[in-house]
C-alpha cells in the first residue's frame, strides 16, 4: 500500500509540474560596439524550437544547445537551453520577439524583451570573443577623433579628423554604423581622394593608421556643444588556433565595432561690451570694398553698385551691409554671388552683392559711406572698415522740382464712387439628395439578413474543425514538416541549421503519418509501425539511417555537396514513404 501511495504522489507531482520557457539576456542596455548573449531556457524537452528574427541585430555566435538533467533527493530536474551571441547593427530601441516550442501538443512562447542600444562605450575586450590564441600579442584597433581646438570662439573654424589606428590585425573593410552628428555646428566634409596607410604612434606604441574622414566645423551657438560619435563596423582577419598543412597559422574573418566617442566643445561667445553697431556676425580677417560701375549717368542709364568682402573666415555665414541711397535713386534687390573654397584651414574667398540703381531725376546724389565690422581672431577684437562716400551725377532728365508741382485736389464724381459695387445679388440653390430611399439605404437595410446566415455557418464549421483533435494534430504536423523542409532548403549553406531543420521535418512527417508523439520515436518502434503500414523495408531503413545521420552530421565536417545529397535523399525518401504508407 505504501508503494502505491508513493507512486501516486510522484504522479501527482508530475501533473502539477508546470512548463517553463523563458528568454534571458546578459544586459538590456548596451553600446553599439558591444555584444549581447541571449538564452532561451526550458524545463522540458520541447520540440520544434522556433527562434525570433532578431531584428536590429545580427547573429555572430550560435545557436549552441545545452542540456542538463539531475536527480536530487528523489526529485528530478531538467533544463535545455539555446544560446546566441548578438551584435547590434545600429543605435535605437529594439524588441526581441517571441521564441516558441511545442510540448505535448501545446505551443509555448517566451515574452518579448526590449533592448536599448546606445552610443559606443569604452571596452577593454569583448567578453564573448575567444578568437585570439594564447600567447599572441594584443591587437590594436581604435578610432580616434582629433579636434584642432576644444574652446573656440563663436563662428571660429575647428577641424575634426577621424583616424583608425591598427596593429597586429588585418583590416579588410568597414561600414558606418552611426554617423557623427554636429548639432549647432555648420559643417562640411573635406573630400579624401584615396585612403592611404601611414605609420604613427598610438598610446606610446608604433602602429599604422588610416585617415577616414575630415570635417570642418563652425560653431553657431555658445556654451557646451556635443559632437556625437562616429561608429564603424570593421571587417578584420585574426589569427586562430588552427594551422594549415604547412604549419602556417590560419586567419579567421571577424567583425569589430569601434567608436570615436562623444566629444565636448566649449564655445566662447563674442565680446558684447565692444561689439560695434551693425555687426553682422563676420569672424575672421577680411577686406571690404564698395565699387560703382560708373558715377556719371545719362537719362535712362543705370549703374551697378558692387559690395564685396574677401578674406578668410565664416564667409557663408554672415550678411553684407546694405547701402543707403537717396529717394531719387531706385535700387533693386541684389544679386548674391559666392566664390568660396573650404579646406581644413576654413573658408576663404569672396562674397559679393550687386545692386542695380536707376536714377529718376537729374542732379547730383550721394551714396552714404558704408561700414563693415568683423571680429579678428588673431587680436581677439572687433575691427571696422569704412568705405568712401560715392557721388552720382545724373546729367539729364526731369528735375525733382518739376516732378513735384503743387498737388491739385482730386474730385471723384458720384457715379465713379460706387463703380465697382454690384447692385444685385444672384442666389444659387444647392440641390440635396435624401438618404432615405437611396441605394445605400436599401443595402444597409438588408445587409444584416445576408451576413447573419454566413456567420452561423462559419461558426458551425469552425466548431467541427476544432472538435477534430486528431485531424488538427495531423494537419499541424504536416504543416510543420513542410515548413522545416523548406527551412532546410534555405539553410543549405549553414550546416548546423540545415541538419536541425531536416531532423525536425522528418520527425514531424512521422508524427503526421503514424499519429505518434516524440516520446514514441524509438528506432524499433518507427521501423515496426512503418512496416505495418506496408512501407518498403529498404525505404524504412534509409529513413532511419538518414535520421541518425542528422545528429552526427551537425558536429562533423561536411561539404556543400554532401549537404545537398542529404537534402535530395530526404525529399526522395519522404516522397517514397508518402506513396507506400496506407
Amino acid at each position: 500500500m505504501k508503494r502505491y501511495l508513493i507512486l501516486l504522489l510522484f504522479t501527482f507531482q508530475g501533473l502539477m509540474a508546470q512548463v517553463q520557457f523563458e528568454a534571458k539576456v546578459s544586459k538590456n542596455t548596451l553600446g553599439v560596439n558591444e555584444r549581447l548573449r541571449i538564452d532561451f531556457i526550458m524545463n522540458v524537452d520541447g520540440d520544434n524550437f522556433d527562434q525570433p528574427s532578431f531584428e536590429g541585430f545580427r547573429i555572430v555566435g550560435g545557436p549552441s544547445q545545452q542540456v542538463s538533467q539531475s536527480w536530487v533527493n528523489g526529485r528530478s530536474s531538467f533544463q535545455k537551453a539555446y544560446s546566441y551571441i548578438l551584435q547590434p547593427n545600429q543605435k535605437g530601441t529594439f524588441t526581441i520577439k517571441q521564441a516558441s516550442i511545442e510540448f505535448n501538443g501545446q505551443v509555448y512562447k517566451t515574452a518579448p524583451i526590449k533592448i536599448v542600444v546606445t552610443n559606443a562605450v569604452a571596452q577593454e575586450r569583448d567578453p564573448y570573443d575567444n578568437s585570439r590564441p594564447q600567447g599572441m600579442p594584443n591587437e590594436t584597433l581604435s578610432l580616434i577623433a582629433e579636434i584642432s581646438k576644444t574652446n573656440p570662439y563663436l563662428n571660429e573654424p575647428i577641424t575634426v579628423v577621424y583616424k583608425l589606428y591598427f596593429n597586429n590585425i588585418n583590416v579588410t573593410g568597414f561600414k558606418e554604423l552611426a554617423k557623427p552628428k554636429y548639432n549647432d555646428f555648420w559643417n562640411q566634409n573635406i573630400d579624401i581622394k584615396q585612403l592611404s596607410t601611414e605609420e604613427g604612434t598610438f598610446q606610446g606604441q608604433r602602429c599604422y593608421f588610416v585617415i577616414l574622414k575630415k570635417t570642418i566645423l563652425y560653431p553657431q551657438k555658445s556654451g557646451r556643444l556635443t559632437i556625437e560619435p562616429l561608429s564603424l563596423d570593421i571587417g578584420v582577419q585574426l589569427p586562430s588556433n588552427r594551422r594549415d598543412m604547412y604549419g602556417q597559422m590560419i586567419l579567421s574573418d571577424d567583425n569589430r565595432v569601434v567608436s570615436a566617442g562623444a566629444k565636448t566643445i566649449n564655445v566662447k561667445p563674442l565680446p558684447e561690451a565692444t561689439k560695434p553697431d551693425g555687426f553682422g556676425g563676420a569672424v575672421g580677417r577680411f577686406n571690404f570694398t564698395v565699387t560703382p560701375s560708373k558715377t556719371t549717368l545719362k537719362s535712362g542709364e543705370s549703374l551697378d553698385l558692387i559690395v564685396s568682402a574677401s578674406g578668410n573666415g565664416n564667409m557663408k555665414l554672415f550678411s553684407l551691409p546694405k547701402p543707403v541711397v537717396p529717394n531719387a535713386l531706385e535700387m533693386y534687390d541684389p544679386v548674391h554671388d559666392e566664390q568660396v573654397t573650404t579646406s581644413l584651414s576654413g573658408m576663404s574667398g569672396k562674397i559679393t552683392d550687386k545692386y542695380s540703381i536707376v536714377p529718376q531725376y537729374k542732379g547730383k546724389y550721394a551714396i552714404k559711406a558704408m561700414q563693415f565690422s568683423y571680429f579678428d581672431l588673431n587680436t581677439g577684437s572687433y575691427k571696422t572698415i569704412t568705405s568712401p562716400e560715392i557721388m552720382v551725377d545724373v546729367l539729364d532728365g526731369p528735375t525733382l522740382a518739376e516732378a513735384n508741382p503743387t498737388a491739385t485736389k482730386n474730385v471723384i464724381s458720384p457715379t465713379e464712387q460706387f463703380k465697382y459695387i454690384k447692385p444685385k445679388t444672384i442666389l444659387v440653390s444647392i440641390a440635396k439628395n435624401d438618404f432615405y430611399g437611396s441605394n445605400l439605404y436599401y443595402i444597409l437595410l438588408f445587409l444584416p439578413f445576408v451576413i447573419l446566415p454566413i456567420i452561423v455557418l462559419g461558426k458551425k464549421r469552425k466548431e467541427a474543425i476544432d472538435g477534430d483533435v486528431t485531424g488538427n494534430r495531423i494537419r499541424m504536423n504536416n504543416k510543420l514538416a513542410k515548413k522545416y523542409l523548406s527551412e532546410a532548403k534555405r539553410q543549405l549553406k549553414n550546416k548546423e541549421l540545415f541538419y536541425i531543420a531536416l531532423e525536425k521535418a522528418m520527425h514531424n512527417f512521422l508524427k503526421a503519418k503514424l499519429h505518434i508523439e516524440t516520446s514514441e520515436m524509438s528506432k524499433d518502434n518507427i521501423s515496426e509501425l512503418l512496416l505495418s503500414r506496408n512501407a518498403n523495408p529498404e525505404s524504412v531503413q534509409n529513413f532511419i539511417n538518414l535520421t541518425e545521420n542528422c545528429e552526427f552530421a551537425r558536429y562533423a565536417p561536411a561539404s556543400s555537396a554532401s549537404i545537398q545529397q542529404d537534402f535530395d535523399k530526404a525529399v526522395l525518401i519522404i516522397s517514397e514513404l508518402e506513396k507506400q504508407i496506407v
